[in-house]
């Protein structure tokens, strides 16, 4: 890890549509000096080409590059992990950072998570993050949830997970897409006790 940075979260993003949360998050870490450490699942690639005007690449020291370039992160302070890069930090309790954001989160990443599956290195970040009793917080982005999404969120929750739906508020009065993204990003960085200024708190 980069000198002079805070302590690394982990940021996954899955292939739910909102993969505009996914990259706001990291923008937002890395302006408060966190270091980032990302995985990025092969659906959320076809979503994030599909949703923004970003092909990001798929080889990760490459995606590293062009996230950084993006953000604006120091050397060194984005680092980036394959599908099966089982030798990652994230990939073992004794490497692995105090939070994890799954944003935004598929079902089908969820159901996988609720059941342990651990098939590839998102799952199984979050399987550490949930037996060493660190925090993950989920952003699922589905409509409607049926009583199996529903059902895995409650088994989550029970675990000491965070479920935090990608369903922004509009009392703020956003006046841009990009309002309603920093709404949900910055639920995510109340949940991890980061300053933001991206909406005002209530009563503010």
């Amino acid at each position: 890890m980069a000198e002079g940075l805070r302590a690394p979260v982990t940021v996954a993003i899955t292939g739910a549509s909102g993969a505009q949360y996914g990259l706001r998050l990291i923008e937002t870490l890395v302006a408060a000096d966190h270091a980032v450490w990302v995985m990025i699942s092969r659906a959320a690639h076809l979503v994030i080409a599909t949703e923004t005007d970003t092909a990001l690449p798929a080889r990760p020291e490459r995606l590293a590059e062009v996230l950084s370039e993006r953000s604006g992160a120091a050397p060194g302070q984005i680092r980036c992990f394959g599908r099966e890069d089982w030798m990652a930090p994230v990939a073992s309790g004794s490497g692995a950072p105090s939070s994890m954001v799954i944003c935004p989160c598929s079902t089908g990443t969820l159901s996988a998570v609720a059941t342990g599956a651990s098939n590839n290195l998102i799952e199984r970040a979050a399987d550490v993050a949930l037996k060493e009793r660190r925090q993950l917080i989920l952003v699922p982005r589905e409509t409607p949830f049926s009583a199996i999404h529903l059902e895995h969120m409650l088994s989550l929750t029970r675990m000491g997970a965070v479920i935090l739906p990608a369903a922004p508020g509009f009392y703020h009065q956003p006046a841009s897409i990009d309002d309603l993204v920093d709404f949900i990003v910055a639920r995510i960085l109340n949940q991890l006790g980061i300053e933001h200024h991206l909406v005002p708190r209530w009563g503010e």
